[in-house]
């Protein structure tokens, strides 16, 4: 056999920098794309339309936190025990506990839906100008390191017909920032769940963040921010609308 050829499927099969097999990612990615288009043989041309599961979809109650409490503190206490510490001496006695339910806390957006927010909180207003809550303060955890990145989240909508109580939008982010994240993803979930609450005219959501994983870890660049932003309908397609909102948000 050519030793040629054990190293080539090593390399073949070496996971990038999240961890996943190249040909896994793209297993998933094709797999998620003919859901997409919807089942080819049989119904070629017809596409299925996406439903909004996260809408409705609760991945986490009360009674799970419950019940997973115990091994997830026994997960922690693994941990210490992993990186040379004493679980049982007295500083560390409560801790696999006090992590473990922080750890819940931190991740409590699973527990919310969208519907949970908003209730009765939108209301028919014949007002057509620009709403904007900005500086609404933001924590989250990096999935990729399980860390905290922390900021301010900036968003502004073109009503049409309809207005959201405005403690609602606090919400919406409460909700996507208390998971594991990363700040694209995030940005652009609060976007659509505010454009389909509300069909505006248009959503603009911009996201100011300091990542500990940048600070504490790797690069080290203390006073570095990651700044994105989601457009959507006339905040993407106006270029006057969109410098209108991106002058107020830094007034």
């Amino acid at each position: 056999m050519d030793p040629a050829k054990p190293r080539a499927l090593l390399e073949k099969r070496a996971p990038n920098c999240n961890g996943f097999l190249r040909e896994d990612k793209k297993e998933a990615a094709a797999a998620a794309g003919a859901g997409s288009r919807g089942d080819v043989g049989g119904r070629a041309g017809r596409s299925t339309p996406p439903v909004d599961t996260w809408r409705e979809e609760r991945a986490r109650s009360e009674e799970d936190n419950e019940l997973n409490l115990p091994s997830l503190a026994t997960a922690y206490g693994t941990i210490l025990r992993a990186l040379g510490e004493d679980p049982g001496r007295q500083g560390l006695l409560k801790t696999p506990w006090r992590a473990a339910t922080a750890m819940q806390y931190f991740t409590k957006g699973y527990q919310e839906t969208i519907s949970d927010v908003l209730n009765d909180a939108i209301f028919d207003e014949d007002h057509d100008e620009m709403v904007i809550v900005k500086d609404i303060d933001m924590f989250s955890m990096c999935e990729h390191h399980l860390v905290p990145f922390i900021g301010k989240v900036h968003i502004g909508y073109l009503p049409n017909k309809q207005v959201l109580g405005l403690s609602k939008l606090a919400r919406i982010v409460e909700i996507y920032s208390r998971r594991l994240q990363v700040q694209e993803r995030l940005t652009k979930q609060i976007a659509i769940a505010i454009t389909e609450a509300l069909h505006p005219s248009g959503v603009g959501v911009v996201v100011e963040a300091t990542h500990m994983c940048m600070v504490m870890r790797g690069v080290q660049k203390m006073n570095s921010k990651t700044v994105t932003s989601t457009m959507l309908g006339v905040f993407r397609e106006d270029p006057k609308t969109r410098e209108e909102f991106l002058t107020l948000i830094k007034s």
